[in-house]
């Protein structure tokens, strides 16, 4: 079991936990060579911000760390993590390949000029559109989840070509995480039972325009026990002469101080290890990180808009629910500190809400911040991942800005929509007369 120093100032104790590039600065806040707070100030809140070269270092030890173990291997970008036409850019730049799950991800994945041999088409119900893009588009390999993928695939690839596809199964592991992130138990949505994996690979065995390269599988998100991955892959002994093994990702990371993630290094190990045991020597492996990516090197800043003090000393900020939903969700709580005086000893108990109408929208439970005060930047660390992906309009919240900054240079990867923007969907509305119903037609 890990244990963290218990060192004093803010900054200091959460250093496992903000992004690689964090420093302070006077007792401020700096992210990738840049004041959070003048950020904050500049670009409004709440805004994301990453550490771009904390990100980059992450993926190396990723696709380096694996084909160390595993010298066939490929690593994906789970880009629902963070579904940035930059980010998507970034990590093909880096050599990772990238899975996708429905049509908007992959126009994004084009948009940024990635190889489409080098993405993975996922989803339980894809539909037309989806499958009819990606053979237009040259997608690599789809994920099949059953037996309707195959009836489009048949559909729409044309003769003399070839898709590639991975036959999803279900492991039967129950991942010790939230309900809502298994992916892997026997009822899970996601793929088929190894008996019907089995019957549908034999039927496509001589199909001229379907092949299957291999079998994927996927137990979960924000996983903290490296053992569930190896007795997942352990699953595959059953799946025999394969090309290619594919066994997701998963891999989770420390939103408190209380979360002991595992490393990547024994992460790696125990995968490869069980790989090892089951897997055919020379076959493909595959893993599909995305949390793991992008979490930790991206933080949220707010900004104080309330302090008031009943049964508790509430300080709300000016976001929640409508850029992390994930408070609500999935109950999380993260870490955080003031920006202004991230080297300050935390000095006060609060509870840290957000703006949005709800009970659940709440970032900590009697956590501690120093001596909080209104106009105060309050940083959320490790939100990277799932937080712009998740971003929504309630209460007419607008979608924040996303910066990606670098050696103290900021690249605007997502502009803040506007109000303009978010009006515009209810055009059809204006200048209709609402007054009654219509008259039938």
């Amino acid at each position: 079991m890990t244990t963290r120093d218990s060192a004093t100032g803010a900054a200091y104790a959460l250093r496992d936990i903000l992004p690689e590039e964090t420093t302070t600065k006077d007792g401020r806040l700096v992210i990738g060579g840049r004041d959070v707070a003048e950020l904050a100030a500049e670009y409004g809140t709440p805004v994301q911000i990453f550490d771009e070269v904390g990100m980059r270092r992450g993926i190396r030890r990723l696709i380096d760390g694996l084909a160390e173990r595993w010298p066939n291997s490929e690593v994906l970008f789970a880009s629902k993590s963070l579904p940035l036409v930059a980010m998507y850019a970034l990590a093909a730049s880096e050599g990772l390949s990238i899975d996708v799950a429905g049509e908007g991800e992959l126009r994004l994945a084009l948009a940024a000029g990635v190889d489409p041999a080098r993405i993975h088409l996922h989803g339980n119900a894809k539909s037309d559109a989806e499958i009819s893009l990606a053979v237009d588009s040259g997608v690599g390999t789809v994920i099949v989840d059953g037996p309707d993928d195959i009836r489009r695939l048949d559909r729409f690839v044309p003769e003399g070509r070839v898709q590639d596809v991975l036959i999803r199964v279900i492991p039967g592991v129950d991942a010790a995480t939230h309900a809502t992130m298994q992916t892997g138990g026997h009822d899970s949505k996601f793929g088929l039972l190894p008996e019907q994996a089995h019957a549908l690979i034999e039927e496509l065995r001589d199909h001229p325009r379907i092949h299957v390269e291999g079998v994927h599988l996927h137990i979960g998100s924000q996983i903290l026990d490296e053992t569930q991955f190896a007795d997942a892959v352990r699953q595959l002994r059953q799946f025999e002469g394969l090309e290619t093994y594919d066994v997701g990702g998963g891999l989770g990371v420390a939103y408190t101080l209380d979360d002991v993630p595992p490393t990547v290094d024994a992460y790696l190990d125990a995968i490869v290890e069980a790989a090892r045991e089951v897997l055919p020597e020379g076959a493909k492996l595959l893993i599909e990180p995305g949390r793991s990516v992008v979490a930790r090197a991206g933080v949220t800043a707010y900004r104080v808009s309330t302090v008031k003090e009943t049964s508790k000393r509430f300080v709300a900020i000016d976001g929640g629910l409508a850029d992390l939903v994930d408070i609500g969700y999935m109950d999380l709580r993260v870490s955080t500190l003031v920006a202004e005086r991230a080297d300050e000893e935390p000095d006060t108990t609060v509870q840290l809400v957000g703006r949005q109408c709800e009970s659940g929208d709440v970032f900590m439970d009697d956590g501690r911040l120093h001596s909080p005060a209104i106009g105060d930047t309050v940083v959320a660390a490790a939100t990277g991942a799932y937080s712009y992906t998740m971003t929504n309009n309630y209460n007419g919240a607008l979608r924040p800005a996303v910066l990606f900054v670098a050696n103290g240079v900021v690249r605007v990867a997502a502009r803040r929509e506007t109000y303009d923007e978010y009006l515009a969907l209810h055009a059809p509305a204006l200048g209709v007369d609402w007054s009654a119903a219509p008259e039938r037609a």
